[in-house]
């Protein structure tokens, strides 16, 4: 559900940037205030790749000809809480589009609202009520599908609306939403399957790595692996996923994509001639070193697994680099307010 360029014009893509911008330093604030900040960086780190390695394996929609692919933004939070979770997929979401040209840099707030705002934010206040007397599995399963299907009804529905008001494209509304929400209610529930067996594995290996999980069900529940077990675990599920697994994606094109095709006849919207276009485009043709998930001037396969690989590895450096200059602001405001 990456957004094009072409799809947003300036006033709408600035606009979605200042409204990601607010929520991003509302988490950062929030986030400093965390007791277990140590921890939970490296949870960042990992999680952050094995969401961006499992947003590069498209599933098929069946009898549809379309494709969808995990979000993970309820995933996110349902470990790391809101706050972080929101800040680990803006690192997912901005290395896809400065690295490998995934969504564009104009529509990047767009699309951070649309996949990591509902999600994160959406999902965990729905994760929150499920699990207000206590965890389980079945409380777990619930929980990450109707959270994966509301919030992801919520993102398409605001492509269609911030492509409405930008008034860039031809797609009429009520065309646009008509394909666009049902064939995200069948995402929803594929993507709401699989968050729901991550968390299960979570829950069985370590159950307080759950957000809001009862304090009780901790010491009620023994783990299976230690922290440091479960974490490596989750690492080598992000390589085998990106550096593997992806090579089986489907090739249909995602929802949105379809939805598009579905109306013009083509997966692709022309972007206008415009100065702001081209030079975001240019900017994004700089920095994107593996566009498309692939090796330059080649079509060979072996770029995918690159891609896999090299985007988790980034995924993790960053976000626990951001996870590090956050705790240095918090010992810095610390010793000023001493």
């Amino acid at each position: 559900m990456h957004m094009a360029d072409a799809m947003v014009s300036p006033a709408v893509g600035a606009t979605m940037y200042v409204a990601t911008g607010l929520a991003t330093a509302y988490s950062i604030h929030k986030l400093r205030k965390e007791e277990n900040l140590n921890k939970k960086i490296p949870t960042m780190g990992v999680m952050g790749a094995f969401v961006f390695a499992t947003q590069m394996v498209n599933f098929t929609i069946p009898g549809t000809g379309s494709s969808g692919h995990l979000c993970g933004g309820l995933l996110l939070s349902a470990i790391l809480g809101p706050y972080a979770g929101f800040l680990s997929m803006i690192g997912v979401l901005l290395i896809q589009c400065l690295f490998f040209a995934d969504g564009g840099l104009l529509a990047l707030g767009g699309n951070v609202w649309n996949m990591a705002f509902y999600g994160c934010f959406i999902g965990s206040l729905i994760w929150k009520l499920v699990m207000k007397k206590g965890m389980s599995k079945k409380k777990i399963a619930f929980a990450s599908i109707l959270g994966s299907i509301l919030t992801l009804q919520m993102g398409a529905f605001s492509v269609v609306i911030e492509t409405l008001l930008s008034g860039v494209t031809e797609l009429p509304f009520g065309t646009f939403v008509t394909f666009m929400q049902p064939i995200h209610l069948a995402i929803g529930l594929i993507e709401g399957l699989i968050t729901a067996t991550v968390l299960c594995f979570v829950y069985e290996a370590r159950p307080e790595m759950l957000w809001n999980n009862n304090k009780n069900e901790s010491t009620v529940k023994a783990n299976r692996f230690s922290y440091k077990k479960t974490i490596a675990i989750l690492a080598c599920l992000f390589v085998i996923i990106g550096g593997g697994i992806s090579l089986l994606a489907s090739a249909n094109p995602d929802g949105l994509e379809w939805s598009i095709e579905k109306i013009t006849g083509s997966t692709e919207i022309e972007g206008e001639n415009d100065s702001v276009y081209e030079t975001v485009q240019g900017i994004q043709d700089a920095t994107s070193i593996l566009p498309d998930y692939t090796l330059k001037d080649t079509e060979s396969t072996i770029g995918t697994s690159v891609s896999g690989i090299v985007g988790g590895i980034v995924t993790v450096v960053f976000l626990i680099v951001i996870g590090q200059v956050i705790k240095l602001t918090r010992k810095k405001e610390a010793k000023v307010n001493e």
